[in-house]
């Protein structure tokens, strides 16, 4: 039986990588996918891994009907033999049902790919209706971790390495910023609740009110 399938987990888990994993072995096989995504970090209508592996994608555009395009495009000829959503948690609620009824009405599998919370630990709601959907929720086990060696489990935005938890929900960036970009970093939970990066906490490493000095 075809299936909704979400996969999820942190940002550097691997998520872009195994959605190309997935288009790489079926292409193998002589199948055809339909590969749909939504601000990926190297650029419009990609989908790429930070391995540095990138294929062209369908750009899906705010209010797009995602199961209309893919019925437009079988019915003039085109092939898909199933369906890949990477980004999926900036996809609107409505292109979710959507990717399900690509599912029920179209016989075809749907892989969607996307971290759960936000940088303020809140659902994204295109992943909130993905776990309502889904037939089926992967947590991916390639564990990224936090800066302190523990299980990294929250995404945190930095700007200079300092964690910000204000602002838009959706603000495109990337891992490993130059200072005053907008950048993201994973966090274990003890962290992520005391706003502790890797930049603040070699800076508080640093601090003579932590590691106080003898006076001559």
């Amino acid at each position: 039986m075809p299936e909704l399938v979400f996969f999820s987990g942190t940002m550097d888990c691997g998520k872009s990588t195994l959605a190309l994993q997935i288009e790489h072995n079926r292409s193998a096989r002589g199948l055809v996918g339909m590969i749909f995504t939504r601000d990926d970090r190297a650029g419009e209508g990609k989908l790429s891994s930070r391995l540095g592996l990138v294929t062209d994608a369908v750009e899906v555009e705010d209010g797009q009907d995602v199961y209309a395009y893919l019925v437009d495009h079988l019915s003039q000829g085109g092939r898909a033999d199933y369906v890949i959503a990477d980004e999926a948690q900036f996809l609107a609620p409505e292109q979710i049902d959507q990717l399900a009824r690509v599912v029920d009405d179209l016989g075809l599998d749907v892989f969607a790919f996307g971290i759960t919370t936000d940088f303020r630990s809140k659902l994204f709601p295109g992943s909130q209706r993905l776990v309502e959907l889904a037939d089926r929720i992967e947590v991916l086990q390639v564990e990224a971790l936090c800066w302190c060696g523990a299980r990294a489990t929250h995404n945190a935005r930095t700007v200079g390495g300092e964690m910000v938890v204000e602002g838009a929900q959706v603000v495109v960036g990337d891992v490993n910023q130059a200072a005053g970009v907008v950048g993201y970093e994973v966090l274990c939970r003890r962290h992520h609740r005391r706003r502790m990066t890797a930049a603040s906490a070699r800076a508080a490493a640093l601090s003579p009110d932590v590691l106080p000095v003898a006076s001559s």
